[in-house]
């Protein structure tokens, strides 16, 4: 989900009150009662191929590129709708997905990744103000999401780490890419979690496209029929702009 002030010069997103977290009450998941696995996680850690812990915004797809990214799921009712709108267009996308919600819906980021889809960890919890928690929390919710989310997948690995509302820390970038995961940023958010109409969403996007090639939509928190709406009219037209897809750089 976005917030307001993107850090660390990711991108400015528009306003979204707090009281959006609570939205589907799915945010909080694993905030009472998850036991960190930080330190029993060496053995992965030491396997995991460490990467960049800079904030990535550039796709692998050389050219024209756009890198479609989707946040806050899976989701049970959203989640297939979107992934058969990427289906019908050809299109890959970066699913961050929140550790209680994957854990939930095994079956879901199974399909996802079956379909060529990549993943990326969005914390067990997703508070937008991590960046302000000790290490030890943000340990617990990146370490945590990372394996709940892997351990659905059972065998994809997650390659990215996608900050709760950018709240992105030196700690927590070092920690992401030493377990194998690039911080990834955006560099439009297309304003679809405040579902201001399918309209509206498209606009948002055909405007600010020229910031950066990725792109910020949403599976979960709600009701995301004007996502899936959007992204069914914006694709074909992505397309027709002359882009192609990849997936952020690693």
């Amino acid at each position: 989900m976005a917030r307001h002030g993107k850090r660390g010069g990711i991108i400015t997103a528009a306003a979204v009150a707090a009281a959006s977290l609570g939205v589907a009450g799915y945010l909080t998941f694993g905030q009472s009662g998850a036991t960190s696995e930080a330190h029993a996680g060496t053995t992965e850690q030491a396997r995991a191929p460490q990467v960049d812990p800079s904030i990535v915004h550039a796709s692998d797809r050389p050219g024209k590129s756009l890198n479609i990214t989707i946040d806050d799921g899976p989701d049970p009712v959203w989640t297939p709708k979107v992934l058969d709108v990427l289906k019908k267009n050809g299109v890959k996308a970066t699913f961050c997905m929140i550790g209680p919600q994957a854990k939930a819906h095994p079956d879901l980021v199974k399909k996802v990744a079956a379909a060529g889809h990549k993943l990326c960890d969005h914390t067990i919890s997703h508070n937008t103000g991590m960046d302000h928690r000790p290490d030890t929390y943000q340990s617990q919710q990146i370490v945590d999401a990372q394996q709940m989310i892997e351990k659905a997948a059972d065998g994809p690995r997650v390659d990215y780490y996608r900050a709760p509302g950018g709240a992105f820390t030196p700690y927590s970038r070092k920690l992401a890419a030493e377990r194998g995961m690039r911080p990834l940023g955006w560099n439009v958010d297309s304003k679809d979690f405040e579902r201001p109409g399918t309209d509206a969403i498209v606009r948002t996007v055909r405007k600010e496209l020229h910031n950066g090639p990725t792109v910020l939509f949403h599976d979960g928190g709600g009701d995301r029929s004007q996502t899936v709406a959007a992204l069914d009219r914006l694709l074909p037209w992505m397309k027709q702009q002359g882009y192609g897809f990849g997936f952020p750089k690693r």
